[in-house]
């Protein structure tokens, strides 16, 4: 449990090959299913007070309540992910803490002197920011909206997790418009 937060609800794992990295989390780890999203769309993305346009793969999958994401980025935007693959890192990049009160919670972390390097929106209500706290590989904090859609979404990811056989272990993003 975090002080600031509350529990970390996501790993975020930085990965070359992420059909490689869910083979390997599902087989021998046995966590998953894994949904799948060839390229996430983000929007209102910046970085260090720029726009870009990325093009990254993800995959999310629970181990209980702790969500596993799996990232690879796939063009040469300026990223938080780019900066830690740049650096010879790959692995464990950032844990993520989950809001339904992301503007309280974004101004509080900002209050305390936490610095947003990358932010976005991932469909309604599916805002995040990550913050400049990587003092060692692996320490970067994710603030991530988890209401509406990206909210539901990320409830039925854990739910398909619960008592899974091992079938399917890829699947497809949920639509978040119909969520």
């Amino acid at each position: 449990m975090s002080r600031f937060l509350g529990e970390i609800r996501q790993a975020g794992y930085v990965v070359d090959d992420i059909e490689a990295a869910m083979d390997y989390w599902s087989r021998v780890l046995g966590v998953g299913p894994f949904f799948y999203k060839e390229q996430v769309p983000i929007e209102n993305y910046t970085y260090r007070g720029e726009t870009y346009r990325p093009h990254n793969s993800v995959a999310l999958a629970n181990s209980g309540p702790l969500q596993i994401e799996l990232i690879q980025t796939r063009n040469d935007a300026p990223s938080m992910y780019r900066d830690f693959k740049q650096a010879g890192h790959r692995g464990l990049q950032h844990v993520a803490y989950w809001t339904d009160n992301y503007d309280a919670d974004l101004e509080r972390l900002m209050k305390q002197g936490f610095a947003p390097v990358m932010s976005g929106e991932v469909g309604e209500r599916g805002r995040f920011v990550y913050f400049d706290t990587e003092y060692h590989p692996g320490t970067v904090i994710e603030l991530s909206e988890v209401a509406g859609p990206k909210g539901k979404m990320f409830q039925l990811i854990r739910e398909a997790s619960e008592g899974w056989d091992g079938r399917d272990p890829v699947r497809p993003f949920p639509d978040l418009s119909r969520l």
